[in-house]
């Protein structure tokens, strides 16, 4: 007879286990499926080790180009990244057997390895160990993410043509890459790199790095870039990647070709949707096989969920584990929110940082909106001058008649750690004028925050 649960979750990513957590917390006798990683692509080979690894690219990058700045000399310097990516790796599974640990707190029973959907209330689980569990559940939350895009014709080979896993989980660098993607994960990878020595060129078909930013955030990042010795081309698209030897030819629409030891193709990702038996319950797909849902995380089929970046709504962590609560509110009977993928937060943490949610300016007017925008540089912030971090600015965009935000965009230091606060105040409705009021501790980076949002309302005061 097989097992009988409230709710089993198909994947264990940071909206899986999230979604599990909360079905038991409310009650709901749970389990989740996870073939590999338990926390995750996040946890294991994405957002957390990769921000190790960025702090310690932060620490190379202060030794190597800015001892005089700050006071220290040294001769004969050493910097080996073996030891960061190892760094990286602990951090990644200390973190992974804690969500194991959370499982049992909730009672939550786990299972290793790959379910399939029967019926709309029952999976069969091919175990890793061996052998096989059929498990019966009144509704089932499907979480198995997404996976890395591909270039037909530029297909990874996991050794000198790669996705963002294998070069997160090698110890070694090349000695020079050619990434395809100038978006936060080719962006990151790029400071990373770079810092440590490699040759570095990027390459993105939109007319920016980071594309989908602010154009003017984008302005600061690769004036940065520039001064790191990253080479970009935008506005450019591979045509071609060829052998020559150890090393890559990669020719470019317009006739450039580009040299290097390795290519990392970093173009986005597609909803992992295959193999999950969708078929055998008539689950609905949109046209690039994302999931279908609607405001509750319903899928077409009654009882039957999907949350995360299966979906295809918004391919983050945080907003997939946002999704994972509403959707264990939701079967809970228990009250929760709609999500606005539109004012979710976004962040990228190479140096400087960027940070942003909502409407860019151009994005507000063409919504028919007519706006305020309040602006304010880190230049003088003593905060930042005191870090040696001067560079970047916080713009937030508001709607002139109501005073309601309606979006922010930030570049410069530790920003991603400033965007709660407007983030916080749009979901609630507060208006900048509300913001600016609020007493900001000085010195504090938030206190830039304060003044640009005193600037919509054209009245800042340190500038």
């Amino acid at each position: 007879m097989s097992e009988q649960y409230d709710v089993v979750v198909i994947g264990a990513g940071p909206g899986g286990y999230v979604a599990a957590i909360r079905a038991a917390q409310l009650g709901l006798k749970s389990a989740i499926i996870e073939k590999q990683y338990m926390g995750g692509v996040c946890l294991n080979i994405g957002c957390i080790p990769s921000k190790a690894l960025l702090h310690n690219a932060s620490v190379v990058h202060t030794l190597k180009h800015r001892g005089k700045e700050f006071g220290f000399s040294y001769d004969n310097l050493s910097i080996d990244y073996g030891v960061a990516f190892k760094r990286s790796r602990q951090i990644a599974d200390r973190l992974s057997k804690g969500i194991g640990f959370l499982m049992k707190k909730n009672g939550i029973d786990v299972y290793d390895g790959v379910g399939t959907i029967m019926t709309p209330t029952s999976i069969n689980v091919t175990l890793n160990a061996g052998g096989s569990a059929e498990i019966s559940t009144k509704n089932i939350i499907i979480a198995t993410g997404a996976t890395p895009n591909q270039i037909p014709g530029i297909e990874p080979d996991g050794k000198q043509i790669i996705t963002y896993i294998e070069a997160i989980t090698s110890d070694t660098l090349p000695e020079s890459i050619v990434i395809i993607g100038g978006g936060a994960i080719g962006v990151e990878f790029a400071y990373i790199m770079s810092n440590y020595g490699v040759d570095v060129t990027i390459v993105e078909m939109l007319p920016h790095l980071l594309p989908l930013e602010e154009p003017e955030v984008s302005t600061v990042l690769e004036k940065a870039f520039k001064r790191l010795d990253v080479t970009f081309h935008t506005n450019a698209t591979v045509d071609s990647v060829a052998r020559q030897n150890d090393r890559l030819a990669v020719t470019l629409k317009d006739g450039n070709v580009l040299s290097a030891e390795q290519v990392l193709v970093a173009i986005g990702f597609k909803p992992n949707s295959s193999n999950l038996g969708l078929e055998n319950v008539g689950v609905q797909l949109g046209r690039r096989g994302e999931i279908e849902i609607d405001a509750a995380m319903r899928t077409n089929v009654p009882n039957i969920y999907a949350i995360g970046d299966v979906t295809g709504k918004l391919m983050l962590a945080h907003v997939a584990s946002a999704m994972g609560l509403i959707a264990a509110e939701v079967i809970g009977d228990h009250p929760t929110i709609e999500l606005d993928y539109a004012m979710m937060p976004r962040a990228t943490y190479a140096e400087p940082q960027v940070a942003s949610f909502g409407y860019t300016e151009a994005q507000a007017r063409e919504k028919g909106y007519e706006i305020n925008v309040g602006q304010f540089p880190f230049q003088p912030n003593g905060k930042a001058l005191g870090l040696g971090e001067r560079e970047g600015f916080i713009k937030i965009i508001a709607d002139k008649r109501y005073g309601e935000i309606l979006g922010a965009h930030m570049v410069g230091p530790n920003v991603t750690e400033l965007l709660p606060e407007v983030t916080l105040a749009q979901m609630n409705e507060l208006t900048a004028e509300e913001i600016a009021r609020n007493v900001h501790a000085h010195p504090t980076l938030s206190e830039a925050l304060m003044e640009a949002a005193h600037g919509v309302e054209g009245q800042p005061i340190h500038i």
